[in-house]
């Protein structure tokens, strides 16, 4: 079971309401808290089905509710469904829509988790909260969700090491709030980094946090990623000596190279889970601010990039790199070499599909 920060206690199938109403500005926590849902209530087979996802400003409630009480796909006895709306773009609900959600939660599908999240500053006093907070108490939970501060900020991150494994000092927490400030995205993105840095290390230390997120290498990285997305063989072979160079630990570089089809991969699972792309864009690149001018380029090319690999050829990749990890944990091979033999292989794929249509698991 999956310990919730927003709740206070572990998720569990018996403690379940019908329906999650969580409102405010830090949208993060929302998303992990849909994320250990998922992995509590649905199987591993069913998450890519029965998960929907519903935006009010496309779908009425009448349709919303017409799903929730249809039963689940085979795959899992439950079903997921998120609502997602922005505070300053709702206004009151209609009498035929408070009729339609009254009578749902009067005999709510027992198969059915409803979770709405109401983006931005929205208090109690905004329609929506209004309407929930009249509806009985063993319906609905709510939750509102506030940025947080120092030491709220200082036990999540506590918490979110814990699911690794690890532990951090005051040091290097605090190092970690100087680089990424209070975005949660932002601090989990680092987060994610540090951990796969640190490797077999339990203790995270401030030497840690100043390795892997010095902007220096933040700059190489980004062009290692930028050069993979591209497949220029001769540019990610440059970017890859640089950080050998640089004496950057294996651990960090390789996971640099996994991540981005991890990220490619998770990409296509929210896509089918009916996410929206700006969305999936800002939880995969939360550095890249809509205001960039970058970002339309970087946008469009790393959905079309999406579009390009199917979920098939990014397990063949991943699995492809997994088994260099072990190679080198389990003998006196050397990355680099391994490395470059990788690239120099992908780059060539990549440029040979563009050309005949070549897939990743053929021979070119």
């Amino acid at each position: 079971m999956a310990f919730s920060y927003l709740l206070g206690e572990e998720i569990r199938e018996d403690r379940l309401f019908p329906c999650f109403l969580l409102h405010g500005e830090e949208t993060y926590l929302a998303d992990e808290f849909i994320r250990q849902l998922k992995e509590t209530v649905l199987s591993p087979e069913g998450q890519g089905f029965n998960i929907e996802r519903y935006d009010l400003e496309e779908t009425r409630w009448a349709d919303i509710i017409d799903v929730a009480r249809t039963v689940p796909f085979f795959f899992s006895p439950r079903r997921l469904i998120v609502v997602e709306a922005a505070a300053d773009g709702l206004s009151e609900l209609s009498s035929v829509e408070e009729s339609i959600l009254k009578d749902y939660f009067r005999s709510p599908s027992s198969r059915t988790v409803l979770v709405v999240i109401l983006a931005g500053k929205a208090r109690k006093s905004h329609p929506l909260v209004r309407f929930f907070l009249k509806l009985p108490a063993s319906s609905v939970l709510i939750k509102e969700i506030r940025p947080l501060k120092e030491e709220a900020l200082h036990i999540w991150v506590d918490r979110r090491l814990a699911e690794r494994g690890k532990q951090a000092t005051s040091e290097a927490k605090r190092r970690l709030m100087e680089i990424a400030g209070t975005d949660l995205r932002k601090v989990a993105n680092e987060l994610e980094k540090i951990a796969n840095f640190a490797s077999e290390k339990k203790l995270i230390e401030l030497d840690d946090v100043n390795q892997v997120c010095d902007w220096i290498k933040t700059i190489a990285t980004w062009e290692l990623s930028n050069s993979l997305e591209k497949a220029d063989c001769e540019q990610c072979l440059l970017v890859l000596n640089q950080l050998f160079k640089e004496g950057v630990k294996e651990e960090y570089i390789l996971s640099t190279v996994a991540n981005f089809f991890r990220d490619i991969l998770a990409a296509k699972v929210w896509l089918r889970e009916n996410r929206g792309k700006k969305d999936i864009f800002a939880r995969l690149h939360p550095f890249i601010q809509p205001s960039f001018s970058i970002y339309p380029v970087r946008f469009r090319e790393f959905f079309a990039l999406v579009e390009e690999f199917s979920a098939e050829e990014l397990g063949a990749i991943i699995a492809e790199l997994e088994r260099v990890d072990s190679l080198i944990k389990t003998s006196d091979a050397s990355l680099q070499p391994l490395l470059e033999a990788f690239i120099f292989d992908y780059c060539r794929k990549r440029k040979a599909r563009r050309r005949s249509g070549l897939t990743w698991g053929e021979k070119g």
